[in-house]
């Protein structure tokens, strides 16, 4: 397992790449120059073998040694061009036979070849044979005075000492590849531990974070990488840390809320059992009380459950196409029993008739707790004012009341869970302080967004901006 994870590392993939980097383009090189020195060695004693065999068949026509080969100078030279390069000349007069072997193996034979062939047709010929070592080449031995072709001169020279050299530069070189990748190897290694160790420094950091759950920020800023991934992380850690804050906030105030109406409740049930006949009124009043709090209890539960619904469900909405126009029209028929009974004058108006791609059950509940809210925390006599309106992208809801506001600081925590303005307040208005944080989740879900805008004792405006067509 230890040896998997090395194999996978950064450290180790980055020790290969750079010993790739270095190694092989010394391979790559050290092939392309001696395969260069070999082609070129070739070229150039095939030029100095072409160039002298020239010299020499101009003699030998001129000497006429195509036909009376005793000439002992020409002799001399054939057989010291066949020594100096190591190989072996012949010389072909027109009848295909060969009047001169420097071997001494074939003279007075007939070759017939197809480089002699094309040779008595004035086509120079040379080859290399790299397999067996050994350069080639077929010479028209010409009259200069009538340019007729009297004969063939063939060159086979050796190339065993161009290999060799070719060999022992090789040998250097791969001694020289060996050292070079020694020392490459070395660098690789050091530089994969310069580069990589701030990441190390970075694990162990996140792991003392983990494990001593301490406040320090991690800071690694050895490159612009490592820093910008250390303000991730603490970004992060901030974040993870005002989540678990806010989740313990939360089973607090679920647990403080659920609780206070039952200890009500078992306060008023005490007092009516250590009485002894009690009177009918008073029994009455306890249990009226009782009754309320159970509702209370009710109303907290049932919009926790929403809360958590929302909260489980946000990629399953029952989307539609809805007429808004008429959605509000219902939610402010609903909510009018309440206006009438604060005398809160309750009004709509739709600029444009609206259809939009909205889960309705969700919706009406987000707008619902809007309009309820403008109409719980409204002054005696006051009035709230829905607009509904749309261009060609999304439709605006605007819930705008003449309540008492909300103070400035509190702006921000509005749309968190059991949070309230007035605590005194609400809980003589009923609220359980998840109203907002339900209108809020129902909102994102549809990928709208909401606005607010208050002034402490100078009303309150909400302004919801949802999309015509739902986007998945």
């Amino acid at each position: 397992m230890k040896r998997l994870k090395f194999l996978k590392s950064l450290k180790f993939r980055l020790f290969l790449l750079l010993l790739a980097f270095g190694i092989l383009p010394n391979i790559v090189l050290r092939a392309g120059l001696l395969k260069s020195y070999e082609n070129r060695a070739v070229a150039n004693r095939s030029i100095d073998i072409l160039s002298q065999a020239k010299i020499l068949g101009t003699q030998i026509v001129n000497n006429d040694y195509l036909n009376q080969t005793d000439s002992e100078i020409i002799g001399a030279q054939l057989e010291q061009l066949s020594s100096i390069y190591d190989g072996r000349v012949l010389v072909v007069n027109s009848g295909f036979q060969i009047v001169k072997d420097t071997y001494n193996l074939d003279t007075g034979r007939t070759i017939i070849s197809e480089e002699v062939v094309k040779s008595f047709k004035g086509e120079e010929i040379s080859k290399h044979d790299f397999r067996n070592r050994y350069i080639e080449m077929t010479i028209p031995l010409t009259d200069n005075k009538t340019k007729a072709i009297l004969g063939v001169m063939l060159v086979s020279v050796s190339t065993d000492s161009i290999v060799d050299n070719s060999e022992y530069l090789a040998g250097n070189a791969l001694v020289i590849e060996i050292a070079n990748g020694i020392l490459v190897a070395a660098l690789a290694v050091l530089c994969s531990i310069l580069l990589v160790g701030p990441f190390g420094r970075m694990t162990k950091s996140i792991d003392e974070i983990q494990s001593s759950e301490r406040e320090e920020a991690l800071s690694i800023s050895d490159y612009a990488e490592t820093e910008s991934i250390s303000h991730a992380f603490n970004q992060m850690i901030k974040r993870m840390r005002v989540i678990d804050q806010s989740r313990q906030e939360f089973v607090s105030n679920v647990s403080h809320e659920l609780k206070t109406p039952l200890t009500s409740m078992k306060v008023l049930a005490d007092s009516l059992l250590g009485q002894e006949e009690v009177p009918a009124e008073l029994y009455k009043e306890f249990m009226t009380d009782i009754a309320e709090e159970i509702e209370r209890e009710n109303k907290i539960i049932n919009d926790l459950l929403s809360l958590v619904k929302m909260d489980k469900s946000s990629g399953d909405l029952n989307v539609e196409p809805v007429n808004i126009n008429e959605l509000l029209e219902l939610i402010l028929r609903r909510l009018k029993p309440i206006a009438e009974k604060k005398d809160v004058e309750l009004v709509l108006e739709s600029f444009r008739p609206v259809t939009a791609e909205i889960d309705e059950v969700k919706l009406t509940l987000a707008l619902t707790n809007l309009v309820e809210n403008a109409i719980k925390y409204n002054k005696e006599s006051g009035w709230v004012h829905v607009s509904l309106n749309a261009d060609h992208k999304y439709f605006f809801v605007r819930v705008e009341d003449s309540g008492i506001g909300i103070p400035e600081d509190s702006l921000e925590h509005i749309y968190e869970r059991f949070y309230r303005v007035d605590k005194s307040h609400s809980r003589e208005i009923g609220g359980t302080g998840l109203g907002l944080a339900i209108t809020r989740s129902a909102i994102l879900m549809h990928r709208g967004a909401i606005k607010v805008h208050s002034r402490e004792g100078d009303g309150t405006i909400f302004t919801v901006r949802i999309p015509l067509n739902y986007m998945a």
